[in-house]
């Protein structure tokens, strides 16, 4: 059953045109004074931010890797599907990618119940850390309402982990054991794809078996279609075959981006970027104190409302006295 084992066809194009419209809207917004010339030699293409998207899972991918103390695998598969979900609404010229990667980690977490404070997790973070904090904190709200607050993320471990035991029980493999360097192998590379976003976790997990299985090579095609599935379940597999395939060829197609081309997308993009979004510029700056000097006049209110209440109360309370105590 070689259609286990081997490539196919891109995966759907819906992805893609989500990402194409976030281009679409931040260039119409903000370069609606260009001609067509103009914007293309001011914007990032659609293209380009898929190619500079691709760079920063990357660096995500480093992160979590190097993270101290060292982080559940969990956590960095919760990370990326939010930073994928993130992107596929919005465009990089409107919010940094450094600057969502780090909130997105820190929330998947809280999230996993990874409990760390935000003085550790920004302990890992290089350059100016209080900085960085303010970041992390000023986005998180932000990072939150871009998924719509479903913050859930069902990851391929659990599924793999099942498969294992059964494939420990069930099948004749000689040291399932064997198959979990491939199984980490596939997974780190999925993670560099949308797979995560167009499959279930459990088709992912199967492809990251196979793919193990391939590697040491072992051929496991006979306990899927017959021990795992059995002839009652002849109606699913064909699309489980297509999936499966899809994810493995999808993951074989996985390209590092020229490191000479990304320097130039990225100065490209300190140039475009919403400024109103950028920490280092006056305008956020301004929004922040703005922010600020709304919730001092905010506290102030309040105080002087709770004084005021407290003054009218003391007096009521201080007439009920003298009509209870007349001689006084």
């Amino acid at each position: 059953m070689a259609g286990l084992c081997e490539g196919g066809n891109e995966p759907p194009g819906s992805l893609k045109a989500s990402k194409h419209e976030a281009n679409r809207k931040f260039i119409l917004k903000h370069g609606a004074n260009m001609t067509e010339e103009q914007r293309e030699r001011t914007f990032l293409s659609a293209a380009d931010e898929r190619l500079l998207l691709r760079q920063y899972e990357l660096q995500l991918r480093d992160f979590c890797r190097r993270f101290n103390p060292p982080m559940p695998r969990s956590v960095t598969g919760t990370a990326f599907h939010y930073f994928k979900r993130f992107y596929l609404h919005n465009s990089v010229m409107d919010y940094h990618p450094k600057e969502i990667l780090v909130t997105c980690v820190y929330l998947a977490c809280k999230v996993e119940e990874f409990n760390i404070s935000i003085q550790q997790f920004v302990a890992n973070i290089k350059g100016d850390r209080e900085k960085a904090s303010d970041i992390i904190l000023n986005n998180e709200l932000l990072l939150m309402q871009q998924l719509n607050f479903h913050l859930t993320v069902h990851n391929p471990y659990r599924p793999i982990c099942g498969l294992l035991i059964d494939i420990k029980t069930r099948c004749p493999l000689k040291d399932p054991e064997r198959l979990q360097p491939g199984i980490d192998e596939l997974l780190d590379r999925t993670f560099l794809t949308d797979a995560c976003l167009l499959y279930a976790p459990s088709q992912i997990a199967l492809a990251a078996i196979l793919h193990a299985a391939s590697k040491i090579q072992e051929n496991l095609d006979s306990y899927v279609t017959e021990t795992l599935f059995g002839r009652s379940a002849t109606d699913i597999l064909p699309n489980l075959i297509e999936a499966v395939r899809k994810i493995r060829s999808t993951v074989k197609s996985i390209e590092t981006p020229p490191r000479e081309m990304v320097r130039q997308l990225e100065k490209k993009l300190e140039k475009c970027r919403n400024q109103e979004n950028n920490p280092d510029s006056q305008i956020y700056k301004q929004r922040m104190q703005d922010m600020l000097d709304e919730d001092d006049e905010h506290s102030i209110q309040t105080y002087a409302r709770v004084a005021r209440e407290q003054a009218s109360q003391e007096e009521r309370l201080l007439g009920i006295t003298r009509v209870l105590s007349p001689s006084a």
